[in-house]
């Protein structure tokens, strides 16, 4: 029996995940291993399975998930390294590394090259895009001036326009 990657991707609809795996267990395939997602109302499935049918077969028993062209399905054979639920994990201790801050292009490049070159492996990986989108700092923003390793303050309120009370007057009234 050979081990087998079951991707499919596209647009959700119900009953994806049912028919995939009935076609599957027609065969006589076995799930192993599985992940599946939908973001943003693109549906996204990764199954391994032990299937005593070729990989040309199985592709063929899901055919008809593509018949409306908003599907596609891939069935690759993968090695089988003989790892099964009993092999001990690689050394190592696991750590969950959550990051939360403003979205930028490369963010996820840039912290996952970290990892790697401390020699740590991303098993999983889950972003999430929240929120109202931060614009880029523009000319003249405090923060692009500020030097490096310095702090930014908080602006000074305006003293000098008539009728307008700063901060520091207004924590004087406060006090007496």
């Amino acid at each position: 029996m050979s081990l087998l990657a079951v991707t499919v991707l596209g647009h959700d609809r119900p009953g994806i995940v049912a028919d995939t795996t009935a076609a599957l267990s027609r065969l006589g395939g076995n799930l192993e291993d599985s992940t599946m997602t939908l973001l943003r109302g693109a549906f996204a499935m990764l199954l391994l399975v032990r299937c005593p049918a070729p990989a040309d077969e199985v592709r063929a028993a899901l055919d008809g998930l593509t018949a409306d062209g908003r599907l596609a399905v891939e069935v690759r054979p993968v090695p089988d390294d003989g790892l099964d639920l009993h092999t001990p994990p690689a050394p190592g201790a696991p750590y969950v590394l959550s990051v939360h801050g403003a979205d930028r292009p490369g963010i996820v490049s840039a912290l996952t090259g970290v990892v790697a070159a401390a020699g740590g492996n991303v098993t999983d990986l889950t972003t999430r895009l929240t929120g109202e989108p931060v614009r880029a700092p523009g000319r003249g923003d405090a923060a692009r001036r500020r030097r490096p390793g310095r702090a930014a303050r908080a602006p000074r309120p305006d003293r000098r326009r008539p009728g307008r009370r700063g901060l520091a007057a207004a924590d004087r009234g406060r006090r007496a």
